[in-house]
């Protein structure tokens, strides 16, 4: 189970701890409105009223031992950059920051964002290639339980190539293609001296049951 906090609990906020919680990971839900983070309190494991621009408030919850915290927190530039300067400065490892445009993820990056979220132009990019350029992985019948997911490495993969983990023969799954974030590429059939990294995203298709016992290790 993997540990995640939320901070900021509008459309965007909101829903992505909830799929998060209905994931199975622990999520700590922040923001300084009561009525949101009661209507969040069923969808999260720890629903909290905090203003995050509080360093030391911040600090008490823990967040440099979460896998990752979400920032959302709506049209203030430097609230947003104002938090992510105090996560960063606190030990969190990976901070995820939904960016108002372009010169705002410039900020953001220099104060320690290590993911940056553009919902609207991500969205619309996807739509609009979906649509002129459909992806064939969208039309391939997998037979019954078996699937074809975005994995996150568990921490045992990290720094060991795919020869070493030995995927198809321990846990009887085949990695197709890794997806690097930083900087972003696309590995297609990665070879085997190919290293994962925490950054990586694993593309892997073999049966249900398989893929989420790799999604149970950490």
């Amino acid at each position: 189970m993997k540990r995640f906090a939320v901070i900021g609990l509008g459309h965007f906020g909101f829903h992505a701890a909830k799929a998060l919680f209905e994931d199975g990971n622990e999520v700590v839900a922040i923001d300084t409105d009561k009525a949101r983070v009661q209507e969040i309190s069923p969808h999260a494991t720890e629903a909290i009223v905090l203003d995050a621009t509080d360093k030391e408030a911040l600090r008490t919850l823990g967040l440099d031992r979460m896998d990752g915290v979400i920032v959302s927190v709506g049209t203030k530039i430097s609230t947003s950059t104002l938090i992510c300067l105090y996560l960063q400065e606190i030990g969190v490892k990976s901070i995820l920051v939904k960016a108002l445009d372009e010169d705002h993820e410039k900020i953001l990056k220099r104060v320690g964002a290590t993911v940056i979220i553009h919902p609207e132009r991500d969205m619309a990019l996807r739509v609009a290639r979906g649509l002129s350029t459909p992806n064939v992985l969208d039309f391939i019948p997998l037979a019954k339980d078996f699937d074809l997911v975005q994995v996150v490495p568990p921490r045992e993969f990290l720094g060991k190539s795919l020869a070493q983990l030995n995927l198809r023969a321990r846990h009887n799954v085949q990695i197709i293609a890794v997806k690097e974030l930083t900087p972003e590429n696309m590995v297609l059939a990665p070879p085997a001296d190919f290293v994962v990294k925490s950054s990586d995203l694993l593309i892997m298709l073999g049966r249900s049951q398989d893929i989420n016992k790799i999604k149970a290790l950490r």
